[in-house]
Formats: C-alpha cells, structure tokens, sequence
C-alpha cells in the first residue's frame, strides 16, 4: 500500500460530467479508436474500442465547493477523459501516470496555489508528495501533465 493514495473524479461528479461539463457543454461520447487516453475516472489508459468523452472539468472549483474554500483566480477548468459510462474505477491504490514527467502542484485549505514541483520519474513521486504534505499548510496536491498542463488527479491530505 502506498502512503499516498491518487484520487479519481467522483463518481456522483462524473455523472453530471456524462450530463453537462464544468464548461456548460453536453458530453459528446466517441469510441477510442487508438486506447492510451489517460481516464481519470479509473486512473489508467483507454483501451482500444472503448467509448470515452473529453469534458471539462473544474477540479479545485469542486473541492473548493466540497471545502468552503475559495480558490479565486486559482480556479479553472480544463479537459479530462472519462469513460462514457460507469465504471468500477480504479483497480488498485498505486499512483498512476508516473512513466512521464509530472507537476505536482500544492494547494493550501484556503485555495490558493502554494507551489510546484516538477517530478522526472516515478521513483520520485512518493518522495515528492511526502515532501508536499510535510508542509502543514498544503492541503492538496494537484498531479498534471507537463505537456499539456492537465489535470490527472488529486492527492488529499491524509
């Protein structure tokens, strides 16, 4: 087991992202004709064949709604794949999407952005979160890619 356990969205939140988006727009379900979309309802890659949606999605908006937080200039949206359908989730507690660099982006309970830090391997990521919530003002890590900059998922104080 990990000290650290990858948040996926919500299933009561994907089902109003299978409804409407963070953004106001309907989902538009497509089949996956290649696989490798990075799912964040289950935390793995698509497989081909499978139908997916992009949405929008509003990650600290929603903890911030969750929290009494107020994330002011901090929020925003930006798209996610999802499986067009319910699924079981994740299979396991281990962080996922760790084969790539990543940006681990601090939060504090108020909303406001504390920091970064760039990760290069996935041997330094439990390190890095370890690092993140030994701060005691960090209340949550956002995990994103670096090449797009998207959301991948949440990791909640202990």
């Amino acid at each position: 087991m990990t000290p650290h356990i990858a948040r996926p969205i919500e299933p009561a939140v994907l089902k109003e992202l299978r409804t409407t988006d963070d953004a106001g727009r309907p989902m538009a379900a497509v089949t996956d004709e290649e696989g490798g979309a990075p799912l964040r309802c289950c935390l793995r890659r698509s497989e081909t064949g499978e139908r997916i949606a992009l949405v929008s999605y509003a990650p600290l908006r929603r903890w911030a709604a969750e929290t009494g937080a107020d994330p002011g200039a901090y929020d925003e949206q930006g798209p996610v794949f999802i499986h067009a359908e319910d699924c079981p989730g994740p299979a396991g507690d281990t962080l996922p999407f760790t084969n790539a660099h990543r940006v681990l982006r601090r939060y504090s309970a108020a909303g406001r952005i504390l920091g970064g830090r760039l990760v290069t391997d996935a041997d330094t990521f439990q390190p890095a979160l370890a690092e993140a919530f030994a701060d005691p003002e960090v209340a949550l890590v956002h995990v994103r890619a670096v090449e797009y900059g998207c959301f991948l998922y949440e990791v909640r104080r202990g």
